[in-house]
């Protein structure tokens, strides 16, 4: 079947680019992305054929499913949710909701996702298309609720993958202009922990140090240890940071108080270097007990790291050259932030690319900036790469990646 996707793209441009600057001019937090998600909603109910779900985990989710025949089910992920953090772009379709703003490009994404399920809702009406493709609208993939959860779990508890054979997605870069994409076998983005340490001393008067325990003067050889455990135990072959953030101690000048509390990140690709971090930090705050000193260290573990399927990836790199012969395609892994989609990737295999998405004028407009921004020339361009990956595999022009065993990245 031969299906022209350029030519479809290139006529839905203008639609995509008015739905992208309505969702920006709209953000919403997590999980309380109500308009956006009605406005999702709505769209999908418009394309024949397409049946459409809504809280689907969570509350404001939004699935939409095209399904004919027998042939492999294949998945897109959009997220919708936006940052607390206040606009500072110059363009004409800012945030009218003070405060929060569309920084990661969740409104490209979703734009993206209702342009893919427009097309093959043609294409489904048009032809004989088999199999199933879900269109997965995620709310909360930046921020957790009271339970410590994002979006991303909730709707894998719910079954939303359950039937899955692979899932996409893409994410915005700003680092690279439109004509870069950035795809990475294995591990490409962080797993993200969480620690939050107390170091204990009896306290005293500051004129008189001698007679107890100073935990400030004990934090001194801890944060010199913990900022050690990179450079010297960690291969530098290998991606690991340590960052702390935040430290509390005191309240008075001629109090020297009973504890201190630090918190920060670890950041980290593979489970060996994520438990070696954990070991390492605990043997850092272990130091205050040689000086007297006890310590609470609590490690929390938040997303897992980002892993693509190099088979998923394969097809993905010859639908670029097929359709974008002169696009750069750069395989290096997309840095050591976090992101929630790493969850559906141990479910089911899939893989997320970056698209670059930066203006040729050389200024910087960052990922959760208040001036971060598109060119939204490469709207189309993500549209069309997934809508081709999926007609690849629907076709069975490229063979289905194996499936995992027990939710881990072996393959049956």
């Amino acid at each position: 079947m031969e299906v022209n996707i350029l030519s479809k793209v290139q006529k839905l441009t203008n639609e995509i680019i008015s739905w992208r600057r309505h969702i920006h001019s709209n953000p919403e937090l997590s999980f309380a992305e109500y308009e956006t998600s009605q406005f999702v909603y709505e769209k999908l109910l418009n394309i024949e054929g397409m049946k459409v779900e809504k809280g689907v985990g969570v509350e404001t989710a939004v699935i939409g499913t095209l399904s004919r025949g027998d042939g492999p089910t294949i998945a897109i992920r959009a997220d919708m949710d936006a940052l607390p953090i206040v606009e500072a772009t110059s363009h004409s379709f800012p945030s009218k909701n003070e405060g929060v703003m569309h920084a990661c490009g969740h409104d490209a994404h979703t734009s993206i996702g209702l342009a893919v399920a427009t097309i093959l809702g043609e294409l489904w009406k048009e032809t004989e298309l088999q199999g199933t493709v879900k269109f997965i609208f995620q709310p909360a993939e930046e921020n957790t609720d009271v339970f410590g959860k994002t979006g991303s779990p909730y709707l894998i508890e719910a079954g939303a993958l359950d039937d899955v054979d692979c899932i996409i997605a893409l994410h915005m870069d700003p680092e690279h202009e439109v004509g870069t994409i950035r795809i990475h076998d294995g591990y490409s983005m962080a797993n993200v922990d969480v620690f939050q340490g107390k170091i204990f001393g009896t306290g005293g008067h500051g004129a008189y140090p001698h007679l107890g325990t100073d935990p400030i003067w004990m934090l001194g050889p801890v944060l010199q240890a913990i900022h050690g455990i990179v450079a010297r135990n960690i291969s530098p072959l290998d991606a690991a940071v340590i960052s702390v953030g935040e430290l509390k101690a005191g309240s008075a000048s001629n109090v020297i108080p009973t504890e201190v509390f630090l918190q920060g990140t670890l950041r980290s690709y593979t489970p060996t270097v994520r438990k070696e971090l954990e070991q390492r930090l605990k043997n850092a705050f272990s130091i205050v007990e040689a000086f007297g000193g006890q310590f609470e260290l609590n490690i929390s573990h938040g997303e897992p790291a980002l892993f693509n399927n190099f088979e998923v990836n394969k097809v993905l790199r010859e639908v670029v050259s097929e359709l974008y012969p002169n696009m750069e395609i750069m395989d290096i892994p997309f840095g050591l932030g976090g992101e929630d989609f790493s969850h559906m990737t141990y479910k089911v295999p899939g893989s997320m690319f970056f698209l670059g998405c930066a203006y040729p004028d050389g200024i910087k407009r960052d990922l959760h900036t208040p001036i971060f921004d598109i060119d939204e020339k490469c709207l189309p361009i993500g549209t069309a790469i997934l809508t081709q990956t999926i007609l690849e595999f629907l076709l069975g022009n490229a063979h289905l990646p194996q499936k995992y065993v027990n939710g881990e990245n072996v393959v049956i």
